[in-house]
């Protein structure tokens, strides 16, 4: 029997109206009565969250893994650690050697489940190895409307999803976050690296290394919410519309097309329609729903 550990909610979020502090009480709970947990932590908004409270409430009993792939970028590997050492939190970074994974290279419509369930396995054995009770991921309700075939994995898997069961959408992830004080809580929305490549088009390192240094690019110019979509040798860069009129501006249109020919793309095409989720998934037939890949 773990010894239940206190937690007090922070002032700021004791003024939160009640609806939100009773799906903050729930998660605690939830956390408290699983025991311990291995949290799969990608440092974005929903597993920092999650990792915090979980710290918060189990103390030891809440350990951190982290997969290293070619699907991650390296940024994300090495925020993770940074935010566990300030928080004092069991960190592993797990490397993971996901274009061996069978079918994941090809990557088909359904990818993400094969990709998930195998990294997810391998996430409960190191976990069970270091008698840990569950497995726990940051999947929230926001999630429920897309098409995700990774949650078919999860589900076979018994992956727990505390901020699912809790009722937490991504707005109210968001605010509690801010509440606690977590720098991630208006980090943009973030998706593997192979949600940039429509499904059938062959997965190599060099490629998905090769978007990533043109996400780089532009982050490094101050947009924060995009996408590079690579259609072959076209990059198909999307950003929110109120920063368009800045990427067209003189200058940094041209520098932008040069590196990423530089880079390995012989053209640079501007979406219209803006960054949104799923993009790559509208063009799928009728019987898959919406977006997997944000």
């Amino acid at each position: 029997m773990i010894p239940k550990r206190k937690v007090i909610p922070m002032t700021s979020i004791n003024s939160f109206p009640e609806p939100l502090r009773q799906k903050y009480e729930k998660l605690q709970s939830i956390l408290q009565q699983l025991g311990s947990v291995a949290v799969a932590f990608s440092s974005g908004v929903d597993s920092t969250f999650l990792v915090k409270v979980a710290h918060d409430v189990l103390g030891d009993k809440a350990v951190a893994f982290t997969a290293a792939s070619d699907f991650v970028p390296q940024r994300d590997v090495d925020d993770a650690k940074a935010f566990c050492a300030k928080e004092g939190i069991e960190h592993h970074t797990v490397p993971f050697p996901i274009l061996t994974v069978p079918h994941v290279e090809e990557n088909p419509e359904d990818r993400c489940y094969f990709c998930k369930h195998a990294l997810f396995a391998h996430m409960k054995e190191l976990a069970a190895e270091r008698g840990l009770a569950a497995v726990v991921d940051g999947s929230n309700l926001d999630d429920d409307g897309d098409y995700r075939p990774g949650h078919k994995a999860l589900k076979e898997l018994a992956i727990v999803s505390p901020l699912h069961e809790a009722g937490m959408r991504k707005a109210d992830i968001r605010a509690l976050s801010k509440a606690l004080g977590l720098p991630t809580w208006d980090k943009p929305s973030f998706a593997c690296l192979a949600s940039r490549f429509p499904y059938g088009t062959a997965l190599t390192p060099e490629g998905l290394a090769r978007v990533n240094r043109a996400e780089e690019f532009l982050m490094a110019k101050g947009f924060r919410q995009l996408r590079v979509r690579a259609h072959g040798e076209v990059a198909r860069i999307e950003l929110v519309p109120e920063d368009i009129p800045r990427f067209l501006e003189k200058g940094l249109r041209e520098e932008t097309a040069a590196y990423f020919k530089h880079i390995g793309f012989a053209y640079t095409a501007l979406d219209l329609l803006g960054y949104r989720t799923g993009s790559l998934n509208e063009t799928l037939h009728d019987d898959v729903e919406t977006a997997e890949n944000p």
